[in-house]
C-alpha cells in the first residue's frame, strides 16, 4: 500500500492573496457589488424554490444590501405590470426598485413618459393610443408637452393636490391622463411576456405579498377567463378597484384585448366621455364575457390604519384570509411592509400572511391604552349626545357600550350653524389603529380588544373563497 502523504497547503498564501483582492473589489464597487450579489442571491433562490416550499435561508444583516427571497413556485409565470406617471414616477418607483422587483423575475412598468429611474426602464404606454385622440382630447396636453420638452415641461400646476374624491382628482393632470393607460398596458403587457400564465396589475402606492398572491393564483386555471380583484361599482359596471390591485389570467387578457382592437374607436369614445380607466377595463372585460370575481379581503382598497381584521360587518371575516395587497401606502410603508415580509416568510419560516398575523404583529402593538393626542383611530359612530362633551366623557360613554371598542373625539365646526364649533364623540365596534390628525384625540379598550383577539385564535388554514 502506498503511503498517505499529506496535502499540499502551498495554494494557502495564494487563496489569502485572492481573497483580500475581493474585499478590496468589493469595498470600491460599494452597493453595485452588493446588488450583484443579491442577484446572484436571488437566482440561487428561484431555483430552490423549484423543489422545496420552505423558505431559502434564515438571516440577513441589517446593515447589508443583500436579501433573499421565499420559496414561490409559479412565481416565473407571473407577470408583474406596475403603473405610474411622470409626476409621482420620482418619489414613488425607487422603493419599488428596491422591494418590489427584487424577488419577482418578471416586471413591466408603464407610465405616461419614457425614463429611467434607479435603473429600472419606465414604459410609455400611450405610445400606441391612437394620433387623433392624442391630438385633440384635453387629457393628453400633459403627454404632449412631455413628448416635446421632457421633464423641463412640467408646470407647477402638474403637481395639483387634491384629495381624491367621488369622482377622483379632476384637477389634477397626471390623474386625469391616468384613465388612458388602463386599455393599452394590457396589449403591452401580452407584448412583454404572452406565455405568463397571471398578470398582476398594481399601482405604486401598492404593496403586495408574493408568497400569497403566488399560493392563490396557482390555485385557478390560467386557460379560465379569471378576473380578480376588489369588487366596486359605477353606474352599472362592475369592476376590479385599479388601486388594490387585481390580477388576469392569459386567457382573460387576450380576451380583453381582442375585445378592444375590434372595438377600438366605441372604447376610445367612452373612455373620454367616463373618469376611472379601472371602470373602462371592467366595461371591456364584461363586454368580452369575461365577470369580475370579488375577492376582498385578499385585496384591500384601505391602507393599513383602515383595516377591520376583527370586523363582524361584511360578507366576509377577515381574520383567517390571506393578505395580498394594501393601497396607499407612503413609500415609507411600502418598505416597512416589505421588510416586515422578509422577517415573516425568510426568518420566521412561515408559509402564509394572515389578516389575524398583520393584526397581532403591526397593529396591536401601537393600540396601547390611554388617550392618544392627535390622532383619529376612524371610528364611525357618531355619538348624539351634546352633554358628551370632552374626551373624558366620550371615553366613559364607551366603557358603558359593551361592544365598544375605541372611541375618538374631537371639536368640529358646524357649517349650518354659522361655523359654531360643536363637540363629536365617536364609538366604534371594530378597532382600527387610524392615522394621525391634528386636533383629534383618540383611544382603545384594550382589555376587550385582546380578549376578542385570543377568542378568535389561530387559524388552523387560510380561507381562499
Amino acid at each position: 500500500m502506498l503511503p498517505l502523504r499529506r496535502k499540499s497547503r502551498r495554494w494557502i498564501p495564494f487563496a489569502a492573496t485572492l481573497l483580500g483582492l475581493l474585499v478590496v473589489l468589493q469595498l470600491l464597487r460599494g452597493p453595485q457589488w452588493s446588488m450583484l450579489a443579491g442577484a446572484a442571491t436571488r437566482s440561487s433562490g428561484s431555483d430552490t424554490s423549484r423543489s422545496t416550499n420552505s423558505a431559502v435561508s434564515t438571516e440577513t444583516p441589517a446593515n447589508s444590501h443583500q436579501f433573499l427571497c421565499p420559496s414561490m413556485p409559479g412565481i416565473e409565470d407571473v407577470l408583474v405590470v406596475l403603473k405610474t406617471g411622470v409626476t409621482e414616477a420620482l418619489d414613488k418607483v425607487p422603493v419599488h426598485a428596491r422591494t418590489t422587483f427584487r424577488c419577482v423575475p418578471n416586471y413591466l412598468v408603464v407610465s405616461d413618459y419614457e425614463e429611467t429611474i434607479e435603473g429600472v426602464q419606465l414604459h410609455d404606454v400611450l405610445t400606441h393610443v391612437q394620433d387623433g385622440v392624442k391630438a385633440n382630447i384635453e387629457d393628453f396636453n400633459l403627454y404632449n408637452r412631455l413628448k416635446i420638452y421632457g421633464r423641463q415641461g412640467l408646470v407647477d400646476e402638474d403637481a395639483t393636490e387634491e384629495e381624491n374624491g367621488v369622482f377622483g382628482m379632476p384637477n389634477n393632470p397626471g390623474w386625469k391622463l391616468d384613465k388612458w393607460k388602463f386599455l393599452p398596458m394590457i396589449d403591452e403587457a401580452l407584448k412583454m411576456k404572452p406565455t405568463a400564465k397571471w398578470f398582476v396589475f398594481m399601482e405604486a402606492d401598492t404593496h403586495i405579498v408574493w408568497p400569497n398572491l403566488v399560493h392563490w393564483v396557482t390555485q385557478l386555471n390560467h386557460q379560465e377567463p379569471h378576473y380578480l380583484g376588489t369588487e366596486t361599482q359605477i353606474g352599472e359596471v362592475l369592476f376590479a378597484h385599479g388601486g388594490s390591485g387585481f390580477i388576469l389570467s392569459q386567457t382573460a387578457m387576450r380576451l380583453a384585448s381582442m375585445q378592444r382592437k375590434t372595438f377600438v374607436d366605441e372604447y376610445d369614445e367612452y373612455t373620454d366621455l367616463e373618469w376611472a380607466g379601472d371602470m373602462v377595463l371592467g366595461k371591456v372585460l364584461k363586454d368580452a364575457g369575461v365577470d369580475l370575481t370579488f375577492t376582498w379581503p385578499l385585496l384591500q382598497n384601505a391602507r393599513l390604519g383602515e383595516i377591520e381584521p376583527l370586523t363582524n360587518n361584511f360578507y366576509r371575516q377577515p381574520w383567517c384570509w390571506p393578505v395580498v395587497g394594501f393601497h396607499h401606502l407612503s413609500p415609507e410603508d411600502v418598505e416597512q411592509m416589505w421588510k416586515f415580509d422578509q422577517d415573516w416568510f425568510i426568518k420566521r419560516h412561515h408559509k402564509y400572511l394572515l389578516h389575524s398575523d398583520v393584526f397581532r404583529e403591526r397593529l396591536l402593538p401601537q393600540m396601547t391604552a390611554g388617550i392618544h393626542q392627535d390622532w383619529d383611530n376612524l371610528a364611525g359612530d357618531l355619538v348624539e349626545d351634546p352633554s358628551v362633551d370632552t374626551v373624558v366623557a366620550c371615553r366613559k360613554f364607551c366603557e358603558k357600550d359593551g361592544l365598544c371598542r375605541q372611541f375618538s373625539f374631537r371639536w368640529d365646526e358646524d357649517p349650518d350653524n354659522g361655523g359654531v364649533r360643536r363637540p363629536e364623540c365617536r364609538t366604534f365596534e371594530s378597532p382600527r389603529l387610524g392615522v394621525a390628525r391634528e386636533g383629534t384625540q383618540s383611544g382603545w379598550m384594550m382589555t376587550r380588544i385582546e380578549l376578542t383577539s385570543r377568542a378568535r385564535g389561530y387559524c388552523q388554514w387560510p380561507e381562499w373563497q
